[in-house]
């Protein structure tokens, strides 16, 4: 007695599909489960055998074997359990399927002892490519239904009981396709937070520089004394940035549905905003494990990773960073097979100047030494800083800013409405989706186009600053977007030079050392 059903297995963000076979023979009662099953899978049998025994089913005394093809792939996680009890109900006559229907329809679930279906990671990116492997229904949990329902032209139904899934595949009970209304749930979002820039005092330079970052989604690095506001600037980043549109929404959410952190909502409706702790590993920034999951850079995609106290982390944490900066993806090598996770964040760092942190400040004096200052600052590598777009020194704030009434500070409704027009500007000229920061080469000179003035000065800076390739359309591009700002359509004079004092932090820190 034979059978087989299909289920699908995630690698990185995209679907794979399954063949669960089962067969059922004489011989040693025993059930084995082959085809690279990790340890959840291989347990899979006691939990299958005994939700069919509380739903009524006796299963005789025979030799149980699956097979979840194809057979070279490896295996994780507990979503196989529905299809293999289906698969053996099939085998053992208990339920006729259609084989039209068996072979338009995958099956995703895990298994209570008592029959309950219960929540799996990774429905949103396998109904997203479940058109692509030729299936037009997918049967699910209930508690994964909404997120699924989000792709369209896909039958999402949705199970909480193993005998509800029988009796509908029975045709004794109809269970209608889950619908989402995907336009009311983003016109319904609200920005869910009770932070603003009009909280802020002062810090007017700052705040300039966080404008730049939000419009060209440009890398940012504050470094100042502690106390001074980089923290509380950062976590005011996300209210002066747009809304994501529904592909970035759908990217995002099958990013967070893989590591089972989509909770209530079907989707990520708000751009992430991740802050790890400094004492994280290089395979929770990055991504990894054996079954490799998305790391902190991942879950960050189209939104903001913020690492505070960045000299802080590991210097090979660190350093792991700089090419998914660049290349705005995460490749995870195992011997296996090669994952590939995307990666486009926002980068904002915060860092004191020194190890007490008051190095240049004009309140407190700095005690460091200078060799305690370059071992400090040595954990940042130059060309981790030369993927930073904005260097932001960021000065303790005078009591007067700060008990002043007639300063008007701005909201970030207000920053938001200045911007708007530089994000048009940017969308319609390099493409939905292709902010001023991820401009190719060959685009950074069509669109960067320099007056005379400006090439004198970006000319002079390239030999005096010492900027690498790199470094030098990083200013090209921040200069673009301060231009878009500007609604110019040429890079001007005073664009470039905005552009060329936010990569001063290498100056300033010698500056300082130098009055030390």
């Amino acid at each position: 007695m034979h059978s087989k059903v299909f289920s699908a297995a995630t690698i990185g963000v995209n679907a794979q599909l399954v063949e669960v076979e089962v067969d059922i023979s004489f011989g040693l009662v025993n059930f084995y489960i082959v085809g690279l099953p990790d340890a959840a899978i291989r347990e899979s049998s006691k939990r299958i055998l005994a939700a069919l025994k509380n739903c009524g089913f006796s299963l005789p005394a025979k030799k149980i074997t699956v097979n979840l093809a194809p057979a070279d792939l490896k295996k994780e996680g507990t979503l196989f359990d529905m299809p293999i009890a289906i698969g053996i109900l099939k085998a053992m006559g208990l339920i006729e399927i259609d084989t039209t229907f068996l072979n338009e329809t995958i099956f995703l679930g895990e298994l209570s002892l008592d029959g309950s279906i219960r929540f799996i990671k990774g429905a949103l990116p396998i109904a997203y490519d479940a058109s692509k492997l030729g299936k037009k229904r997918v049967i699910l949990p209930q508690a994964n239904s909404n997120e699924a329902a989000l792709i369209k032209d896909l039958d999402i139904i949705g199970v909480s009981h193993l005998t509800d899934l029988i009796a509908y595949l029975r045709a004794e009970k109809p269970i209608a396709p889950t619908q989402c209304n995907i336009k009311a749930l983003v016109t319904n979002e609200q920005l869910k937070t009770s932070v603003d820039f009009a909280q802020v005092k002062g810090q007017a330079q700052a705040k300039r520089a966080l404008q730049i970052a939000a419009a060209g989604r440009h890398n940012i690095l504050f470094i100042g004394p502690p106390g001074s506001g980089k923290t509380m600037l950062a976590k005011r980043l996300p209210t002066i940035m747009p809304q994501m549109n529904f592909h970035e929404l759908l990217e995002t959410s099958k990013i967070y549905s893989i590591s089972g952190k989509l909770g209530n909502q079907p989707l990520v409706l708000q751009r992430p905003f991740r802050n790890p702790h400094h004492s994280i590993s290089q395979a929770g920034l990055i991504g990894g494990g054996s079954f490799p999951q998305p790391g902190e850079i991942s879950l960050s995609h189209n939104g903001i990773l913020f690492l505070d106290e960045l000299t802080e982390f590991k210097r090979d944490t660190l350093e792991a960073l700089r090419q998914p900066l660049e290349n705005k993806t995460v490749s995870i090598a195992r011997v296996q097979q090669s994952i590939t996770f995307p990666a486009s964040v926002l980068l904002v760092a915060a860092l004191n100047p020194c190890p007490c942190g008051f190095l240049g400040d004009k309140k407190r004096t700095c005690y460091c030494s200078k060799q305690q200052i370059t071992k400090y600052l040595n954990k940042l590598s130059g060309p981790l800083l030369d993927r930073v777009d904005l260097q932001i020194h960021v000065p303790s704030i005078e009591y007067d800013t700060i008990a002043s009434k007639e300063e008007q500070t701005e909201s970030s409704a207000e920053l938001l409405d200045q911007i708007a027009p530089a994000i048009a500007i940017q969308t319609e000229r390099n493409g939905k989706g292709c902010s001023n920061n991820a401009l190719p080469a060959d685009m950074v000179e069509k669109h960067c186009t320099l007056t005379d003035a400006a090439e004198s000065i970006i000319k002079q800076a390239f030999e005096k600053l010492n900027l690498s390739m790199r470094g030098y359309h990083k200013i090209l591009k921040v200069a673009r977007t301060i231009a878009d700002m500007a609604q110019s359509k040429d890079i001007d004079a005073p664009h470039i030079q905005e552009a060329i004092m936010y990569r001063s932090l290498d100056r300033y820190l010698e500056q300082q050392r130098s009055n030390y």
